[in-house]
Formats: structure tokens, C-alpha cells, sequence
């Protein structure tokens, strides 16, 4: 497992279709070791702070693997790095794989992923597709957002490492699948409550699913 890219980028203001808007989904790759703080990463910003940035979404990991499928599905060869908004671009980091409240090393950080990512307008408008964001979600392949439990630096090419796997042993795309993509089930909501890193938006979402019942 390693890190392919290191993506940032600063809000900025879009119009698209007559719709505008500010947007920090515009990342780039960069070049040298970059600092990976407690509430983000160094040089990046978002403009959507309720749904973006914060302690339990510092950082946006997507991995590597996905270019190829999506470039498959949309017939397009012109993907960069970062193209999906992400800040980590990490090979070998799969949702199918990876478990919410996993520890888990990157460079010199290390982080946690906390919930998976649930895309929005300005996806679509990114990519130029029309509905593209519920084709993301039925795909299951969403990335996660992580907390940052050690601070610090990281580059492009640095490894990745399994520190300790999660007790519950969920992964991103079971939790992604429960909330979004399945029939609602209690056991399977109430085994997502006990996913101590989850973060408090979902959390609550699964609360939901069972006070429904």
C-alpha cells in the first residue's frame, strides 16, 4: 500500500449551468512533503464547513484503483490526480477492505477513517455530468473521510500501513451500503452503533434507523 498523491486546493467560486457557487473540490497534486494537521491538510481549504473539514473529516482519502473504473464507465482518459476532490490518492486502500475505525500510518500521520463520502452537486458539476452523484453513490466506491490521530508530514510515494484493525470489523462500504444502498436492517444499524470512530452525522443516522423500527 502506498500513498499516490498528495491533492490540495482553496475554495473558489464556480458557475455552472447557472448555478453558482463557492467549492473547494478543485485539488491539484503537489509536489514535496506536506503537513497533515489535526484539522487538515496544509495548504487546502474547503467552503462547505458543515459538511467538510473538522476533526472527523480531515482529510478525503479515494483510492487509486477507482480511476480506472470510472475512466471505463465514462469513457474518458483525462483524470487527474485529485479529480474526485479527494486530498489522498492512495493505492491499495480499498472500501471493500478498509474497516471505519481502523488505525492505519501514512507517511509520518496517522489516521482513522471515521464515515464514507457522500458526493453532492458539485461532483457532478467537477466532472461535467448531469447525476453523476447518485451514479457515484450506487457504485459504492465513495473513499472515506479520516480524523487524524498523529500529526504530520507526507509525500507522494510514501507507504501505508495497518496499525490495528477495528474491533467491529465493518467496513467502509458496509457502513456506506447500510445507510444508502440496502434495505434498512436493525442488526445491521445497531453493529454500526458500536463503531466507536463513526462519525456523529452517521451516528445519528443509524439512530434513526432504529427508533423507525
Amino acid at each position: 500500500m502506498k500513498l499516490v498523491s498528495v491533492n490540495i486546493g482553496q475554495p473558489q467560486a464556480v458557475e455552472i449551468d447557472g448555478r453558482a457557487y463557492r467549492t473547494g473540490i478543485y485539488k491539484r497534486a503537489t509536489a514535496g512533503r506536506v503537513r497533515l494537521a489535526q484539522n487538515n491538510l496544509e495548504g487546502d481549504g474547503q467552503a462547505d464547513l458543515d459538511n467538510h473539514g473538522g476533526p472527523n473529516r480531515a482529510v478525503y482519502c479515494y483510492p487509486h484503483e477507482h480511476y480506472a473504473y470510472w475512466s471505463g464507465v465514462l469513457k474518458r482518459d483525462d483524470f487527474e490526480y485529485g479529480q474526485f476532490g479527494e486530498n489522498l490518492t492512495l493505492g491499495g486502500v480499498l472500501e471493500c477492505e478498509v474497516c471505519i475505525g481502523d488505525i492505519i500510518e501514512v507517511g509520518e500521520a496517522v489516521i482513522q477513517p471515521t464515515q464514507p463520502r457522500v458526493p453532492c452537486y458539485k461532483l457532478e458539476g467537477k466532472l461535467g455530468i448531469p447525476g453523476f452523484a447518485k451514479t457515484f453513490l450506487r457504485s459504492n466506491r465513495s473513499g472515506f473521510y479520516a480524523r487524524v490521530l498523529e500529526e504530520g508530514a507526507l509525500s507522494a510515494g510514501d507507504g501505508i500501513r495497518l496499525l490495528q484493525r477495528d474491533t467491529v470489523g465493518m467496513t467502509v462500504a458496509e457502513v456506506n451500503a447500510a445507510r444508502y444502498l440496502d434495505a434498512p436492517d436493525p442488526a445491521t444499524a445497531a453493529r454500526a452503533l458500536r463503531l466507536e470512530a463513526l462519525s456523529p452525522e452517521w451516528r445519528r443516522s443509524f439512530e434513526k434507523q432504529l427508533t423507525k423500527r
